[in-house]
């Protein structure tokens, strides 16, 4: 009996942890008795599947589960449907009103009355977790918001991963209460940069900032050997689509003051996404393209390759890139796009330098 419990136990776990109270969710039978089998050293020697085929069935005859019957199976037997939809929470009544009344001056609850599917137990512990911190958050310190989630809800993602978590993306604005509220910061995401040497700190005015690891080694050897454009103080590895994250964090290291930065990438879709999405993100900020460096990379046409497949072709990141450039360059450009064509940065080596020496 104790087995059965513990197949059945840890199946139904795993089922309430990802119900949603408004919508189903597609559950993959194999991943699931998967993740079991890892958990459960003796798996096998308990006859696990079968404990786990009766706990799925159970699970069905209540409601919880609903078959999906598109003719894919486990490939076990006795077999099971290789799809179930993981039905709602079953919406167990509403919550005390003169309760709701006692806290209505700090918490807005017409989403709740809109939505009594939401009024679940679990969301009226979160609240009252909520409220027993916002009563004395004027003595609370400023934490981050991953640190602040773990306190309050259980989990250090609760308030950001949507997928692990669907119910606490959208908490604090069923609530009415804001990030500010609960007193925390995002911290922005370090990243690797390399300083000139013999430069300080206080001497810092260019910043070059490079999408790639390989560019980002061979810039620091041309930097040390004078030779590269725009001679910054100080080059910043962008690790990709990171640097949109991580941007921030360089105020936290340098003076605030004005800095020219200039960013170089690939010559492709996610390239041009990139660039677009800092100058939006950080107007106050002088960022523009390394033109010169690009300009050694339209030079670099014969080594162009196939477009990443996935990268989203957005016209509005193009057009806002292409602006930047000469008529003659724009024409390279537009070939490169309409041939599905990019050139990737790592064209630029310390041996192609030399062409334009």
């Amino acid at each position: 009996m104790k087995k059965i419990n513990i197949i059945e136990t840890r199946v139904r776990s795993f089922i309430e942890d990802i119900q949603h109270p408004k919508q189903k969710k597609k559950l993959n039978i194999n991943d699931l008795e998967f993740q079991l089998r890892k958990l459960l050293d003796d798996y096998y020697e308990m006859d696990g599947y079968s404990l786990f085929y009766e706990a799925i069935q159970s699970l069905q005859d209540e409601g919880q589960l609903t078959p999906i019957h598109n003719h894919q199976y486990n490939g076990k037997t006795p077999s099971l449907p290789l799809y179930f939809w993981v039905n709602v929470k079953a919406h167990t009544g509403k919550w005390d009103r003169l309760e709701m009344m006692k806290l209505s001056d700090r918490f807005d609850f017409s989403f709740y009355e809109r939505h009594p599917e939401w009024q679940t137990k679990e969301e009226w512990s979160r609240i009252r977790n909520l409220n027993a911190f916002l009563q004395s958050s004027g003595e609370r310190e400023i934490v981050s918001l991953e640190e602040r989630s773990l306190e309050l809800f259980g989990h250090e993602k609760f308030l950001q991963d949507l997928v692990s978590f669907p119910d606490g993306k959208g908490f604090l604005a069923r609530v009415g209460v804001s990030e500010e509220q609960l007193k925390v910061v995002k911290y922005g995401e370090p990243f690797v940069f390399w300083m000139k040497q013999g430069k300080e700190i206080k001497d810092i005015q260019r910043v070059l900032i490079v999408e790639n690891l390989s560019f980002f080694h061979t810039s620091i050897q041309l930097l040390e050997s004078d030779l590269l454009d725009y001679e910054p103080e100080l080059i910043i590895y962008g690790e990709g689509t990171k640097i949109e994250r991580s941007f921030s964090f360089f105020f936290k290291i340098f003076p605030v003051k004005s800095y020219l930065f200039y960013y170089a990438g690939d010559l492709d879709a996610a390239g041009y996404g990139i660039m677009t999405r800092l100058l939006d993100k950080y107007p106050e900020c002088c960022i523009q393209p390394a033109l010169k460096i690009y300009r050694k990379m339209l030079d670099c046409m014969e080594q162009r390759n196939e477009q990443k497949s996935g990268q989203l072709q957005n016209l509005k990141y193009r057009e806002a890139f292409f602006r930047w450039f000469t008529e003659e360059e724009q024409e390279l450009l537009l070939q490169l796009w309409q041939e599905n064509k990019r050139i990737p940065q790592e064209v630029l080596t310390i041996e192609t330098w030399r062409r334009w020496m």
